[in-house]
């Protein structure tokens, strides 16, 4: 099991192992390099524990332990774990502020307990079975247990067509369950494990009288949070790179990055594309020469995304809609190749800042009366069941994409498809919606259904750990979120201009051809490209034979896909658009991958 994730820690493995319990954990060292193996225990030895990610405020909880009398043997931040829990309990976790997922035992209550973290930057898996529980930083591990079985989910496939993609709990193998952001798990043998929700982001009623405050507040206020982020995510005895793609929100962490490290190398790290409408590379460049970084430019030619997808699946254990982990694949490598464990990202602002189209549609549609109601009563009850509003639109018109997916499943899938459709299972808790403001809204549909498993996770972590790399989100930081769920709407969104208050915050930190540029979304070629290239391994994927012996999808809607996605010229509008077949691709190459079954009803 610690064998198939080394690649998520290739400086050391330990191990603890009793009749009770057994424990792997692969290493990547980053912070006391010489004395923060693990698992870590307590003094008396009762509880055994393993974190991976980081702690941040864990100078702070290891000056609270030593002063209760604790003995603390390393300046890792790991090592507080066992310690916290000894003294708190399962509510230890409520005081840490960081990117974690945390697993321990306590042998004197014999209990097990596990936790993700407020955001789901760290990922972590569990599947229970016969009184037992076997879980892992990724599935590949848990899948070498005898106990844990080789089933696809449907429900997972038809999550990634309908959602940005997967959903925790749901993984893509059935009985196989990932933590969700901001979840703890309890377990005692012989028993089922328990799950609790121990933070969720709270939005105010969009008729809630708050106390509102001038512009300057909110911009000030934000870059202070912002700098004290930054700060936290540089605790390292390794050197820290930046991912840098030109836009807004990389360059504004970078900024405060070497606000913070006047005089040290940074080194950045960006990916281009050989197409000049897909390529960010004069921007990047502009960025890496005004931040002064030593910068690592790395092209990702057309042959690579169809070369790296199979690696990109095992990776991230999921099919996928798009062809872009394939370039963050080649960027964690350059990153490795450099000699760099641990990268700052721009990630998780458009969430928050209202970054995405979306936001930008609501409030059109809002200013537009009548645009905003669906015509068809099926989907407004829909959209009501779901958002708890029949005019709020999310992605698509799910009841339009069922006769979509309908079309591609095959007849024995059809069948079942009432049951297979994820929008028939739990997503949300739509009482979290209830009266808010469209922009809080999907703020904080996109928190539940896009960020923490999609973007933090099979585009995320997976790809950088491919590479042994870290990296970390300081947009995604627990105290500055909070306070943006106090900021007005209108600030983030000030009449069609999307993150106008990170753009003013911006102002004082980079050029103004960087804060006032278009929105570029990261993208790659699309299955179209992959067809074009005429690739005999993509050929037999897509086959006739293969499709109706695996049984997922209807042999002639792929067929009749294959078609209309190969005539010349033809192009998906990503995101408007789905790349069905890239689905279908990734999907059966994920079945290859990992031996996965033929569908059976």
């Amino acid at each position: 099991m610690g064998a198939v994730i080394a690649h998520r820690g290739p400086d050391s493995l330990g191990f603890h192992v009793d009749e009770a319990v057994a424990f792997g954990f692969t290493r990547l060292a980053i912070r006391d390099l010489a004395s923060g193996d693990q698992p870590m225990y307590d003094e008396s030895r009762q509880i055994v524990a393993m974190t991976t990610g980081e702690i941040y405020n864990y100078r702070q909880l290891r000056e609270l332990l030593v002063s209760r009398g604790h003995t603390l043997h390393t300046q890792c931040d790991t090592e507080v774990i066992p310690h916290l829990y000894e003294e708190f309990g399962r509510d230890f976790v409520g005081k840490l502020d960081g990117q974690f997922a945390i697993v321990l035992f306590d042998y004197r209550e014999r209990v097990f307990l596990a936790a993700r973290d407020h955001f789901g930057v760290t990922p972590l898996f569990y599947a229970h079975r016969d009184g037992e529980i076997v879980f892992g930083s990724e599935i590949k591990a848990m899948l070498e247990h005898p106990a844990v079985q080789r089933r696809v989910d449907p429900v997972g496939l038809d999550q990634v067509l309908t959602l940005p993609g997967l959903v925790s709990p749901r993984t893509m193998f059935e009985g196989v369950h990932s933590v969700p952001p901001g979840t703890a798990v309890e377990f005692r043998p012989g028993e089922t494990p328990k799950t609790w929700t121990y933070w969720d982001l709270a939005y105010p009623r969009a008729d809630a009288e708050l106390e509102r405050h001038d512009e300057s507040y909110y911009v000030d206020r934000v870059e202070e949070l912002l700098i004290r982020s930054v700060e936290k995510r540089l605790q390292s005895d390794v050197p820290v790179g930046l991912y840098l793609s030109g836009g807004l929100d990389s360059s504004l962490i970078g900024a405060v990055m070497r606000h913070l490290l006047p005089d040290s190398e940074i080194r950045s790290f960006a990916a281009a594309f050989p197409e000049r409408e897909l390529s960010e590379s004069d921007y990047q460049r502009l960025m890496s020469d005004v931040l002064d970084t030593a910068h690592c430019e790395r092209m990702v030619a057309d042959e690579e995304i169809g070369a790296r997808l199979r690696d990109v699946v095992w990776h991230t254990e999921c099919p996928l809609k798009e062809s872009y982990n394939s370039a963050a694949h080649a960027l964690s490598e350059a990153v490795q190749d450099a000699g760099v464990k641990v990268v700052l990202t721009g990630q998780g602002s458009d969430e928050f800042f209202g970054g995405y189209v979306g936001y930008r549609f609501d409030r059109f549609r809002r200013d537009q009366p009548g645009t905003a109601v669906s015509t068809d009563l099926a989907e407004a009850r829909l959209r009501a069941r779901l958002w708890g509003d029949e005019s709020f639109f999310y992605e698509r018109n799910d009841v339009e994409f069922r006769s979509v997916k309908a079309g591609l499943y095959s007849a024995a899938v059809r069948e079942r498809q009432h049951t297979v459709d994820c929008l028939e299972h739990p997503l949300v808790d739509r009482e979290r919606l209830t009266g808010l403001h469209d922009l809080h809204r999907r703020s904080y549909l996109d928190l539940k259904l896009r960020l923490g498993d999609h973007l933090l996770g099979d585009h995320g972590d997976r790809m950088t750990f491919s590479h042994s790399v870290e990296s970390r989100h300081p947009f995604l930081d627990r105290e500055l979120i909070e306070f943006l769920a106090t900021v007005p709407p209108d600030l983030k969104l000030q009449g069609l201009e999307e993150k106008y208050l990170l753009k003013q915050v911006a102002r004082n930190w980079i050029p103004g051809r960087i804060v006032d540029r278009e929105k570029f979304g990261f993208t790659a070629p699309g299955s179209p490209h992959l067809l074009r290239q005429d690739d005999p391994a993509i050929k037999a994927l897509l086959s006739r034979d293969r499709i109706e012996a695996d049984g997922y999808f209807d042999p002639d809607r792929v067929e009749r896909l294959v078609r209309q996605y190969s005539t010349p010229g033809f192009r998906i509008n990503v995101p408007f658009e789905t790349d069905l077949l890239m689905t279908v691709i990734t999907f059966n190459m994920l079945l290859d991958l990992y031996d996965l079954p033929a569908y059976t009803a």
